[in-house]
């Protein structure tokens, strides 16, 4: 399996990279998390040929804004989103005439999904679960390929988040906040936040991302939070657009 960063800004695109995506590049199937501007970067890494399917946290411009390049790509086995109740509603306004093409209108075959808290037999096995956050935020656990991973952004710490992370192989955690910042009004989290979750979670290896982009400037301030989380979690990376990784 190929994990591909498309997108690891939070908030809006900057220098250091696009809006939050990932796309997981299975054996049998194009897996996506998240559909900020990072998503216009799908058609240099997928196999078209693959079905696809598509998991949004939460309806937060930065995480499906990108839905309206959807109309340069070609999923010939055809794209299923899946979201949170009112996912329906939200995509037919926003992903629609007159801001751009309608998800109907595409050339080839949309599904939308809704689903609550709960496990889903897929063509692979999917656990949703409510994180914490400004507005209902699903997080995602996924066994596909003989690996376990868990998806969570825009969540402070919570106990679904720790339940999604136990004993993945990989963790692809959100990191809003620098070191030592805690916002209650509008949970996210630190580097050490994440590692220690990933650490009392039997985390295999941690993947930080969404880093907010009116507060990690750089990709020099990534680096610095990359070895904060190592010093409690040594197998930490911080995710830059185009990061790579085999699982």
């Amino acid at each position: 399996m190929r994990v591909i960063f498309l997108g690891t800004n939070g908030w809006y695109d900057t220098e250091t990279g696009n809006t939050t995506c990932t796309l997981l590049e299975t054996r049998d199937y194009s897996v996506i998390l998240d559909a900020g501007n990072g998503l216009y970067k799908l058609d240099r890494y997928i196999d078209w040929e693959k079905p696809g399917f598509l998991f949004l946290s939460h309806f937060h411009l930065d995480h499906i804004i990108g839905l309206h390049t959807l109309i340069k790509f070609n999923f010939k086995s055809g794209l299923k989103i899946y979201g949170q109740k009112g996912t329906k509603k939200i995509l037919n306004q926003v992903i629609n005439q007159p801001f751009t093409v309608a998800l109907n209108e595409l050339p080839f075959k949309v599904e939308v999904q809704e689903i609550a808290e709960g496990k889903y037999l897929l063509p692979f096995l999917v656990k949703a679960k409510f994180l914490i956050h400004s507005s209902a935020c699903l997080g995602y656990r996924f066994e596909i390929d003989k690996k376990k991973i868990a998806y969570c952004t825009d969540t402070g710490i919570c106990k679904n988040l720790k339940e999604l992370a136990k004993d993945v192989d990989l963790l692809i955690s959100e990191c809003s906040l620098k070191s030592g910042q805690i916002k209650p009004e509008w949970p996210h989290l630190n580097p050490e936040i994440a590692a220690e979750i990933a650490k009392k979670s039997n985390v295999q290896k941690l993947i930080l991302t969404h880093f907010d982009s009116d507060i990690y400037k750089s990709l020099r301030e990534r680096k610095e939070a990359e070895k904060i989380a190592q010093a409690i979690f040594k197998n930490t990376t911080s995710a830059i657009d185009g990061l790579e990784i085999e699982l």
